[in-house]
């Protein structure tokens, strides 16, 4: 007479005997346990903590990317408004020579009209839309890098240094009130073409 084995078996494959626990069965927890250990679910386990790992990463990545992205294009712009600088005060000095800061009162005014257009024509009741992100690259960096308040004052104390106090005097007032002038002219432009009806 064939004889049964005294353990289960399923479709003719002999499942050997379970690890008993106190009632003489495996309980759930030592079939997880013994799952886990085997290979297969150790590379299960690694795989869900690796990818778990990369979610976090990538999700940090995103968010620090997001909150440097403001910085990233101020650095731009400013690195593109000081070239800018440079560049256009040389030819005013080659042009009109360096007695005068001639140069450093030109980019500020034209520094202040931009800044005045730029701010109203881009505003809340501006004709143009643009993101935070283009207003900051704009006004803080490509027109703070532009514009010059450090060597408008170095070259007013140089003036007052050399005794010019009539050429002295002029700068601070030429760029206090064209300045002041340019970013109205600026701004007053920028209301003509928001009021204006498009054709």
């Amino acid at each position: 007479m064939h004889q049964m084995p005294n353990h289960p078996t399923f479709v003719g494959y002999d499942l050997g005997p379970s690890k008993p626990g106190k009632s003489g069965r495996m309980s759930l927890e030592q079939r997880a346990t013994e799952g886990l250990e085997s290979p297969i679910g150790r590379k299960v386990v690694l795989g869900a903590a690796v990818l778990a790992a990369v979610s976090a990463t990538a999700g940090a990545t995103v968010t620090y990317a997001g909150m440097m992205g403001p910085y990233f294009w101020i650095a731009i712009g400013g690195a593109l408004g000081t070239t800018g600088r440079y560049w256009l005060s040389g030819v005013v000095a080659r042009l009109m020579g360096e007695t005068f800061p001639w140069g450093t009162l030109l980019i500020n005014v034209t520094g202040s009209l931009v800044i005045g257009l730029f701010a109203t024509l881009t505003g809340p009741d501006g004709r143009i839309f643009v993101g935070s992100t283009a207003r900051q690259f704009v006004m803080i960096g490509l027109c703070g890098g532009y514009t010059t308040f450090s060597s408008f004052s170095l070259q007013t104390l140089s003036l007052m240094n050399d005794g010019e106090w009539f050429q002295a005097g002029a700068n601070i007032v030429a760029s206090v009130v064209l300045c002041l002038v340019a970013v109205w002219v600026g701004h007053a432009l920028a209301v003509a073409i928001n009021m204006a009806r498009l054709v």
